[in-house]
């Protein structure tokens, strides 16, 4: 558990400003056309704190992403699979709701992160100071600008996103375990 939060920290801080440029320029309105040129603009005209904006609300998003991700492979596995051979079918079904579970449950969270990246003007206009700070701040502006289903858009896209990703994640480390699992085991064999 302890591994997976710094690894959940070291992670969040590397990508952060890269999820920034990227959702900067996936705005329907997005002024720019290339990532130097976004990161230029954010630097110049925000300073660097914008590229880590949504850090805390990040890290706030992937750490209970990860534990419900985690709980929910394994209980699916003790379900699916409890003598825990090496089952693709049950580790590709089991891979992918876990990943569509955490993901629904977690998508609040994404909506405000995204909200803290982009600065989004409809947003802002609705935001007394016209720039939004922090997660607790990014959750009162989703509620002003749409109610409780604000916090739920784009939940389809994001299971679905990540339905195949946590699925093949899951299958290939569940892969390289049999392997080396196996490959350690003839080894003891043939000594």
């Amino acid at each position: 558990g302890a591994a997976g939060c710094v690894a959940t920290l070291l992670h969040d801080a590397a990508m952060n400003p890269a999820e920034v440029v990227k959702q900067r320029m996936q705005m329907y309105n997005s002024p720019y056309q290339r990532v130097t040129d976004c990161v230029r603009a954010v630097w110049r005209n925000e300073g660097a704190g914008a590229f880590y904006r949504s850090y805390t609300t990040q890290l706030t998003m992937n750490i209970p992403f990860q534990a419900i991700h985690f709980m929910t492979y394994e209980f699916l596995q003790e379900q699916l699979n409890p003598h825990r051979q090496y089952n693709p079918g049950s580790h590709v079904v089991s891979g992918a709701c876990a990943g569509a579970v955490a993901a629904a449950a977690t998508t609040p969270l994404d909506v405000c992160k995204t909200l803290l990246n982009t600065q989004e003007s409809l947003a802002l206009s609705s935001n007394i100071s016209g720039h939004i700070t922090g997660m607790a701040n990014a959750f009162r502006t989703v509620y002003q600008v749409g109610g409780v289903t604000a916090y739920f858009r784009g939940v389809q896209a994001r299971v679905i996103y990540q339905m195949p990703s946590t699925a093949i994640a899951w299958s290939v480390y569940e892969f390289f375990k049999y392997i080396l699992t196996k490959h350690q085991e003839e080894r003891r064999a043939g000594k």
